[in-house]
């Protein structure tokens, strides 16, 4: 381990970006730093208990655990023990409209090709395409390009990750899964646009139509072997548990209960240099000042441009900030998420359940509202329920803004808890005898407990211009201040964000060799 103890690095949240960030750069000798406004880390995968329930808040499936995954590359350098954990197969049973019978997506690639044939005749050729992206683009993304590249460095390590057969995907760069569609004849094929749009909205935060086509490539192949998806044993704060205990151990410091106001800067020739940040001790009110070398921002795009907007009449920051801020301004509206936490009699779940579940239950209703539901349930013995009891945590997209300018917020959460409960009522045994606690959350909620601007979710949507080399880069135009989390590449998900971590870090050490 090389010695950076001078070097000091601040993280602005403690989400998993944040904590795999910071022990990280601890374990490699730096000196780091972590605040949080929140009481537990782990943001969006963090979890809360109710009456010897424990229930995932947001996140509930883990990819990048199995062997060369970026989990178990991460934990490895870390020397922390990877968590126990099951492989989701079906990685989703996925319902549409008027069926009894799920389309599920198998692990076994396969059991899966058969699935999708029998499911969707005639879209072989669509199939056969998403596989070669696959195959193609996880090669590439093994060999840790930089994306976007901002530096020198950041191209070069772009280049070498690049071979003859990465090529392949350069005429589909600009092609969405839509687009693909058509080009295939599968344009009209409703049912198969909905089972992608249903699937894709779930980790691009978009729908087929608009879906950057390389980006769905791996989302939609990343569940069959040898990858897959994970149910954590415990629940998914086991993940932000073991860097919480790397990044300690290594020397780095969590304060949770802290919030950034504000990032500071100074002029130093031609650009701007970060020097710090403001910090609040939610506790006792206290505000100080501290300094560093360098700060990682673990946040959204839009909460990163806030901690610098109370400047922003400083012309300096005008003339290098100006574009970046004008470019997130511009971004569509970010999706929110109505979730209900539910705590059953196992008698409730039907027998031969999978883990992960997605309803649709109207064709001509959007994709969100209580008309789709992704559903997690918990298994016997995973450490989420008693014995004989389990959890149902049921999410659904919605419009944050409905939720920050209604006039009856209480009035209009029980009227989505109860039509939740009742679509649920449809597959699952949900009676008063039957259900032991409900909680509800909104977008609200999460503003409140993630601070992510109106409690957005997921990221930035993984359309062509916000993907790959088209996304926002780790590199922000402030010298020594990054982003990392699901505003940046490879997008949302508990892997997406640790991988950019890591590229973080890497950028991070690349830089203090070539200061030396």
């Amino acid at each position: 381990m090389e010695n950076h103890s001078k070097s000091r690095v601040v993280v602005i949240g403690a989400g998993i970006g944040g904590l795999t960030a910071a022990a990280l750069l601890a374990k490699r000798g730096y000196e780091v730093v972590v605040f949080d406004q929140a009481l537990v880390p782990g943001g969006c995968a963090s979890t809360f208990k109710r009456r010897g329930f424990t229930f995932d808040v947001g996140a509930t499936q883990v990819a990048g655990l199995e062997p060369g995954g970026i989990h178990q590359r991460i934990f490895d350098e870390l020397g922390v023990e990877i968590p126990e954990a099951t492989y989701c197969n079906p990685a989703c049973a996925v319902f549409l409209p008027g069926e009894n019978k799920p389309i599920n997506v198998w692990r076994d690639p396969q059991k899966w090709q058969a699935e999708r044939e029998r499911q969707f005749p005639g879209s072989v050729r669509f199939w056969q395409l998403m596989r070669i992206l696959f195959q193609v683009s996880w090669e590439f993304q093994s060999r840790d390009p930089v994306l976007p590249p901002r530096s020198i460095w950041d191209l070069w390590q772009l280049i070498s990750a690049v071979r003859p057969n990465t090529l392949i995907t350069l005429p589909f760069t600009l092609m969405t899964v839509g687009d693909a569609l058509r080009l295939l004849g599968l344009g009209d094929n409703i049912r198969l646009r909905t089972f992608l749009d249903l699937q894709l909205k779930l980790y691009s935060q978009v729908n087929a139509e608009e879906t950057a086509l390389l980006y769905a490539a791996t989302a939609l192949g990343v569940s069959q072997a040898p990858q897959g998806l994970f149910h954590l044993q415990g629940s998914m704060q086991v993940l932000s548990d073991r860097l919480v205990e790397a990044l300690q151990d290594c020397g780095g410091k969590l304060l949770m209960r802290h919030s950034v106001e504000k990032i500071t800067w100074k002029e130093t020739g031609n650009s701007l240099q970060v020097t710090g940040v403001a910090v609040k001790n939610r506790q006792t009110g206290e505000v100080f000042t501290q300094p560093a070398d360098r700060v990682v921002g673990n946040v959204t795009v839009q909460n990163l441009v806030q901690l610098l907007a109370d400047e922003d009449r400083h012309p300096k920051l005008k003339t290098y900030f100006g574009g970046y801020q004008r470019r997130v301004d511009k971004l569509p509206t970010a999706s929110g998420a109505f979730v209900v936490y539910l705590a059953v009699d196992a008698k409730a779940i039907p027998t031969g359940c999978a883990t992960h579940l997605q309803f649709l239950y109207d064709y001509d209703g959007i994709i969100g509202e209580n008309n789709s539901l992704f559903v997690s349930v918990s298994k016997p013995g995973d450490g989420r329920a008693p014995s004989g009891k389990a959890t149902i945590i049921a999410s659904s997209f919605t419009d944050p803004k409905q939720w920050w300018e209604c006039e009856d917020y209480e009035g209009l959460k029980e009227k989505y808890t109860q039509e939740a409960i009742a679509r649920l009522a449809q597959y699952f045994t949900l009676t008063p005898e039957t259900i032991v606690y409900t909680e509800a959350a909104t977008p609200r909620t999460f503003a409140r407990f993630t601070a992510r601007e109106d409690g957005a979710v997921g990221g930035i949507g993984q359309r062509i211009s916000t993907f790959g080399p088209f996304g926002f880069a780790n590199r922000t135009p402030i010298q020594n201040l990054w982003l990392v989390g699901d505003s940046t590449h490879p997008g949302e998900g508990t892997a997406g964000v640790s991988y950019s971590a890591l590229t973080v870090v890497r950028q991070i050490e690349a830089e203090t060799k070539v200061g030396k």
